[in-house]
């Protein structure tokens, strides 16, 4: 509880430190348009380890993707839950887009585009709520990377699993890891920035420093076992949650090399 609020306690704190038009003095931010390369942000910090070398320490996922591409550059709009869409969810079959029995993770439908954040941290911890759970007592100032995956959901069995995608227990060489994270949509587009969320803008910034993995294609996900793992998941994750809006501020930015 007391890493949790701390987490909670930092981040409010930097966060409503700056009334400009622009943040000053933070370092880089997302999410970014991972096509454009450009950025001015003078704060560097060394890249966090690969994940295998990381714990994940939670899975979460965000209606629409914060992140824009080229195969996730349908604006949908500047509010809490705007964001991008996937190109192809503009041209889905009538069965993808059947409604499935009941509501699905609070409201999720076919046809919709996720954003999951797969996150992973340098602390000795467990999996858990929140990204408190990333941090411990002893260990406040982690090396943080996030693996990213955009999602377009089809009522169709032949999609992906979320619960292959998922933690259950899972752990290799002494980490906690994912089962597994999709290797087939094109190579991550890697970078320095920030943490997310609608409660940070280019006036509020988030201080806490991120290694980014943000794949560049989307993947078509089956929309009933999202809603199962809604259910129940060590995260207890339930819901999709709310986005933050593209940073295109190049001093807001890191170049992405």
């Amino acid at each position: 509880m007391i890493k949790k609020a701390l987490f909670s306690a930092i981040a409010l704190s930097f966060a409503t430190t700056t009334l400009a038009d622009t943040c000053e003095g933070f370092g880089p931010q997302t999410p970014r348009d991972i096509d454009n390369l450009v950025g001015e942000n003078k704060v560097v910090f060394s890249k966090a380890p690969a994940k295998e070398q990381l714990n994940i320490c939670n899975i979460h996922f965000h209606k629409n993707a914060e992140h824009k591409a080229k195969d996730f550059s349908l604006f949908a709009g500047d509010g809490k839950y705007g964001g991008y869409q996937c190109n192809i969810s503009e041209s889905l079959s009538a069965a993808e887009l059947k409604a499935p029995k009941g509501k699905i993770c609070k409201g999720l439908k076919p046809g919709d585009t996720i954003e999951v954040h797969w996150v992973h941290t340098s602390c000795d911890v467990k999996p858990g709520k929140g990204l408190g759970s990333c941090l411990s007592n002893k260990c406040a100032n982690p090396d943080l990377r996030v693996e990213t995956q955009v999602f377009t959901l089809v009522n169709d069995d032949d999609a992906l699993d979320f619960n292959d995608l998922s933690y259950d227990g899972n752990v290799v060489n002494g980490y906690h890891q994912a089962k597994h994270i999709p290797n087939n949509t094109g190579a991550p587009v890697e970078f320095l920035g920030s943490t997310t969320g609608p409660s940070f803008s280019e006036k509020s910034c988030s201080p806490l420093q991120v290694t980014w993995n943000v794949r560049p294609q989307c993947a078509k996900l089956n929309i009933n076992t999202i809603g199962k793992w809604c259910e129940a998941n060590v995260f207890e994750e339930d819901h999709a949650h709310g986005v933050r809006q593209l940073v295109t501020n190049p001093t807001l930015l890191a170049p992405i090399n």
